[in-house]
């Protein structure tokens, strides 16, 4: 078996919200999405609410470039080097317990200095755990929303060049046109997959095709 990336959906909304996620995911149940095992996303304001209620075995995994990124932007120049190396040691830790370990020590080094900087880290830690169970190779898999970032920039380069559109339906094909093209380049499977398949065949067992 063979896995690519696909885009499954293309929306436009006003706002961000558990409403909004919700029925995005239930627009694709009605087309035949009957499970999903790992979502990885930033802090998308209602997609945790949205994810429970569509898709209750769903896990949600919180982006950790995001996280990282959201923690180092209120923190100065000189700094942000040796902060980012010491979050490694947070997310790249073995095991669960030892990367609640390093999460005391970068807490107690640096926030003296930017009181509200690791505040995140505890509060969403529920969902930034689920990769501690993993190997690293299926980590590098569902750790990160690269894959959409990458669709975002082509995104973003549609918008320089016409940042108006008379309606939203001009706006969706004119995406859609972006997408397809973008797709155009995703013709390898994921690295590993053998190994990532044994594993979430053993983590979520049944819930994968044979």
């Amino acid at each position: 078996m063979t896995v690519k990336k696909e885009v499954l959906t293309i929306q436009v909304g006003e706002n961000e919200s558990a409403k909004y996620w919700l029925s995005v995911l239930n627009g694709l149940k009605n087309r035949g999405v009957k499970d999903i095992l790992i979502i990885c996303a930033d802090g998308l304001s209602g997609i945790k609410e949205a994810i429970t209620t569509a898709f209750p075995k769903t896990e949600y995994q919180r982006c950790i470039v995001h996280q990282v990124r959201n923690t180092l932007k209120y923190v100065a120049d000189k700094d942000r080097k040796p902060f980012a190396t010491d979050l490694k040691t947070i997310y790249q830790a073995a095991t669960e317990e030892r990367a609640l370990s390093a999460l005391e020590k970068v807490t107690e080094k640096w926030t003296k200095q930017y009181p509200n900087s690791m505040k995140s880290w505890k509060q969403n830690w529920d969902a930034i755990s689920p990769i501690f169970k993993f190997s690293a190779a299926v980590r590098k898999v569902i750790y990160t929303t690269n894959a959409i970032e990458s669709l975002n920039s082509t995104y973003r380069k549609l918008n320089r060049q016409r940042s108006v559109f008379p309606s939203d339906k001009a706006l969706l094909k004119a995406l859609y046109l972006s997408t397809f093209e973008a797709t155009k380049k995703w013709t390898m499977s994921l690295r590993n997959w053998g190994q990532v398949y044994g594993e979430l065949s053993i983590m979520y067992e049944g819930r994968l095709p044979e």
